[in-house]
């Protein structure tokens, strides 16, 4: 885990849609994040959704309930900012991944897609971050 940005960049055009209680149908939030950066690549456009994907549902599984999640695109260098906030104060655990296991894949998925990701703690819960980059923007 990188927790080097504790001061994550200034969020005035980041992209925004707001999660409750309720799990959503996956699908949902991917088209949202496809709609969004429909002008990337396929390939930065599929790691962007992949951790998208994971770091929301591990909100939801680990976080008590997942509140918010947010895209930015940074200009220099190119890349798209993911950050989900939980109610969850406990951080997440980068674990191995293993054949014989059914889940705990999702940080080493963030892990390997993401050029940096880390944490930020909030008065209530957390911040999960992570950074793809998407070469030209």
């Amino acid at each position: 885990m990188d927790s080097r940005d504790d001061n994550p960049p200034d969020n005035s055009g980041d992209l925004v849609l707001d999660l409750d209680e309720r799990v959503p149908a996956m699908v949902t939030v991917r088209r949202w994040a496809a709609d969004a950066l429909a002008d990337l690549s396929d390939e930065v456009l599929g790691d962007v959704l992949l951790v998208v994907t994971e770091l929301v549902t591990n909100a939801y599984d680990h976080g008590l309930f997942a509140r918010e999640v947010r895209l930015l695109r940074i200009s220099e260098p190119c890349s798209v900012r993911i950050e989900v906030d939980d109610s969850s104060p406990e951080q997440p655990v980068l674990d191995r991944s293993r054949i014989d296991r059914h889940r705990g894949r999702g940080l080493v998925i963030v892990d390997r897609l993401s050029k940096e990701w880390g944490v930020i703690p909030n008065v209530v819960g957390k911040t999960v971050w992570a950074e793809v980059s998407c070469g030209i923007c």
